[in-house]
């Protein structure tokens, strides 16, 4: 799917109140190159793209936030939601997509606003956004919180407690997670995850454990882990981050961790010795 260049050409020029002739000139490109591009005769190089949509964050100018607020206004009755992706997506959308360790192992997944599916591929360089018109009718949903249900389930699905694959706990969250169409639940990423590993270590409890997680904040995530549910996702527009946002967002993202580490370290003694350790909630391995 490629970009919508030529009407964010003209918005953009519309906004600022830029000619033609002016726009080609402040990213270095002939005016007929504008006007080509705005009358959808002929699609910008990668260098054309990169120079037009970082020209248009530096004017202050956040068109893939302005884009979302347009789409949600004008969708009421569906759920828009977001996914980064470091490439393009080539076919239909499919639950088969990604690594078998991920947050709820194979699956689509997706965030709930563009800012955040923003942050998590920054530091790719050829990242997009795609904004997805959603409807959950008829399709089997499972809700996790920050809770220690979730905290066992990413553990599993990462694969981290195969040892207590039988276990009567372990095997209620997998059932649980096999009987949905999708999931909504708390984002784990990288950082979160080697939180969740010390809980499995040993190292803390679940109660310390949960409070770290949810000073971290990252929000909440969809899963699609059924054809059924792919189907109810139609892409409405793969949208352009240039080096100047992907920047922003990797500089926004380091400061949330700078702050959120502070208060992980806040949470692990506010809350030692309390809760359970893993041993007293498995209390077996198979």
């Amino acid at each position: 799917m490629n970009y919508k260049i030529n009407d964010d050409l003209k918005l953009v020029r519309e906004m600022i109140n830029m000619s033609q002739e002016e726009m080609a000139n402040n990213i270095g490109v002939q005016k007929r190159t504008i006007i080509r591009i705005e009358r959808g005769e002929n699609y910008p190089s990668e260098d054309t793209l990169e120079k037009f949509y970082n020209f248009t964050y530096k004017k202050g100018i956040k068109l893939n936030s302005i884009k979302e607020m347009f789409y949600k206004e004008e969708n009421p009755s569906f759920k828009i939601i977001f996914h980064g992706a470091r490439n393009t997506i080539e076919g239909n959308i499919s639950p088969f997509y990604g690594r078998e360790n991920n947050d709820f192992g194979k699956g689509f997944y997706c965030g709930e606003t563009s800012e955040q599916a923003s942050s998590f591929i920054s530091r790719f360089p050829n990242s997009s956004i795609y904004m997805i018109k959603f409807n959950g009718t008829g399709l089997k949903k499972v809700d996790f919180d920050v809770n220690q249900e979730w905290m066992l389930a990413i553990a599993y699905y990462r694969g981290t407690l195969n040892e207590y694959e039988n276990h009567p706990i372990i095997k209620k969250i997998v059932d649980k997670v096999k009987n949905a169409d999708y999931i909504y639940a708390p984002i784990a990423d990288n950082r979160m995850y080697r939180i969740i590993e010390q809980f499995i270590d040993g190292y803390i409890t679940d109660e310390q454990c949960k409070h770290c997680l949810a000073a971290t904040n990252l929000g909440k995530q969809f899963v699609f882990l059924t054809e059924k549910a792919t189907s109810n996702l139609e892409i409405i527009e793969r949208c352009y981050l240039s080096a100047s946002e992907r920047d922003y967002y990797h500089q926004i993202k380091q400061a949330d961790i700078n702050d959120s580490d502070n208060k992980v370290k806040l949470s692990m003694i506010k809350y030692k010795n309390q809760g359970k350790y893993i041993e007293e909630i498995l209390g077996w391995k198979l």
